[in-house]
């Protein structure tokens, strides 16, 4: 019997992904296995499945569901790929693709978070992402090169390091700041090139680090 979650997720899906143009099959089925209400906080579970961004704490936020659905649609994540997740959140972006990628390496710079969602993810059984703890900004090259990589927060350009750490014909998507507010951007790595394209308007909290804006006076992140 269903439950009222899964009553919920499977709304969502019709309503705010399928319907707005979300075609990926294999997305849509991943959004809808992946439990929500289990990366908010609990105050907040009744709007796990609302379309649009919930705080998470220390500042953050988990993405609107549509948006996490156009990002991961965009990077053609196969069964054998190795993805890069920059800024793991509460870690439901890398749940998302856990159930489409081989392995998904997720990289949070704000230790609290990171264990909290490298808990949450092995008690839900989401086995092939590892949560590491790290500026992403300049990604995790101990694991490249990856064949995807989802970058959560908006950046003033697309960090040299993250491209460089992309396979030939790997994909990359991430907010960037453009002429007239964010702008959510795909590209592909083509030897020495990187070509990328506009996706959508959107909102995210900014990409802290070296490949980034620098933290604020006073940050106690990584």
């Amino acid at each position: 019997m269903e439950t009222p979650e899964g009553s919920r997720r499977r709304v969502m899906v019709r309503r705010h992904l399928a319907a707005r143009g979300i075609r990926d099959q294999r997305v849509l089925s991943a959004m809808g296995l992946v439990p929500r209400e289990e990366f908010v906080p609990a105050d907040m579970a009744e709007s796990a499945y609302d379309d649009g961004p919930l705080l998470i704490g220390w500042g953050q936020t988990i993405s609107q569901p549509y948006i996490v659905a156009l990002a991961v649609e965009a990077l053609s994540i196969g069964r054998d790929d190795l993805v890069l997740d920059v800024g793991t959140g509460s870690g439901y972006a890398a749940a998302v693709m856990s159930q489409l990628a081989s392995r998904v390496v997720s990289v949070e710079r704000i230790p609290a978070l990171a264990a909290a969602a490298a808990r949450r993810l092995g008690r839900l059984g989401y086995d092939n992402v590892e949560v590491v703890c790290g500026d992403g900004s300049i990604g995790w090259p101990e694991s490249a090169p990856y064949d995807a990589v989802c970058v959560s927060a908006a950046g003033p350009g697309v960090p040299s390091q993250l491209i460089d750490q992309l396979s030939e014909g790997g994909r990359l998507v991430m907010p960037t700041e453009g002429p007239t507010g964010q702008v959510l951007i795909s590209g592909i790595r083509r030897r020495d090139e990187f070509e990328r394209r506009e996706i959508a308007a959107v909102r995210f909290v900014p990409l802290l680090g070296a490949g980034g804006y620098d933290p604020p006076a006073g940050w106690d992140g990584f």
